[in-house]
């Protein structure tokens, strides 16, 4: 049976490619394609906007009936709105918004005690592979005298910054090395570096999708994990698959591991 998908932020750069591999996938259905109530696409045909042809799924501002999963690209105030519609009528959800406020973070985690939630910085599979990768490289190192440094590239459009991505690369190497102090670049006379430094750069240039190197140096040596995105499909391909995996699961908090089965 086909799984049916509703998209939040249908128009963006990000909901378009989800929408297209929500078509194109022979398992999954176009259930639902939401916006903001004043965009200017609203009413408009998905499909025409997404250039795979009428596919009579008008942008709408509510979410249709008949919807067994939703998959939400949009930015925080209306990634909340969503997630209480989905908890309102029992919707699993996937949450690849970034950005999110602790209360708004709280809000979802609590909304995960009624229905099936995962929430991400990075739908990739690769990059997930690469969040356990960091980690047993961080505890295969911690106290060994090794610097590790951060660096992310995105495109010029990017809001945030650092990435969500690096955030979480961050989170992984604190909870598994003794470095608890994050540096956001430098600048000037800024002395020795400091042992517990995690140093985190972020690049905004061009058309970039996304690319992530977590570094670990010490001296004499080097180890780089790198991820390179070449198109938003390896995200959007990860979050049907996030959105395929939800149905059916009990009320919980999952995450793209859980989807790897690692």
């Amino acid at each position: 049976m086909s799984v049916r998908i509703a998209v939040h932020g249908a128009c963006g750069r990000m909901g378009q490619r989800v929408v297209h591999n929500v078509v194109t996938d022979p398992s999954t259905t176009l259930a639902s394609a939401l916006d903001a109530a004043d965009h200017p696409l609203l009413g408009q045909d998905i499909g025409t906007i997404c250039g795979l042809g009428e596919k009579n799924v008008p942008v709408r501002a509510t979410l249709a009936d008949n919807v067994d999963a939703i998959i939400d690209f949009s930015i925080p105030e209306p990634s909340m709105a969503i997630v209480r519609e989905a908890l309102a009528r029992k919707i699993p959800i996937v949450v690849a918004t970034t950005g999110h406020e602790k209360h708004q973070k709280e809000e979802i985690l609590s909304a995960s005690k009624t229905i099936p939630v995962l929430m991400s910085a990075n739908l990739s599979l690769v990059v997930n592979l690469l969040f356990k990768l960091t980690a047993e490289a961080g505890k295969a190192l911690a106290g060994k005298d090794f610097d590790v440094e951060i660096i992310e590239h995105h495109h010029r459009f990017k809001a945030d910054s650092p990435s969500g991505t690096a955030l979480r690369f961050a989170e992984i190497v604190e909870n598994n090395m003794q470095q608890n102090h994050r540096q956001h670049g430098r600048e000037g006379i800024v002395g020795e570096r400091p042992r517990n430094e995690i140093g985190i750069h972020a690049i905004r240039a061009g058309d970039n999708v996304g690319q992530h190197t977590i570094l670990f140096s010490t001296l004499g040596e080097s180890l780089e994990l790198v991820h390179r995105s070449s198109s938003r499909d390896s995200y959007a391909k990860g979050a049907v698959a996030a959105a395929k995996f939800l149905v059916g699961k009990p009320a919980g908090l999952y995450s793209m591991g859980d989807v790897l089965g690692i």
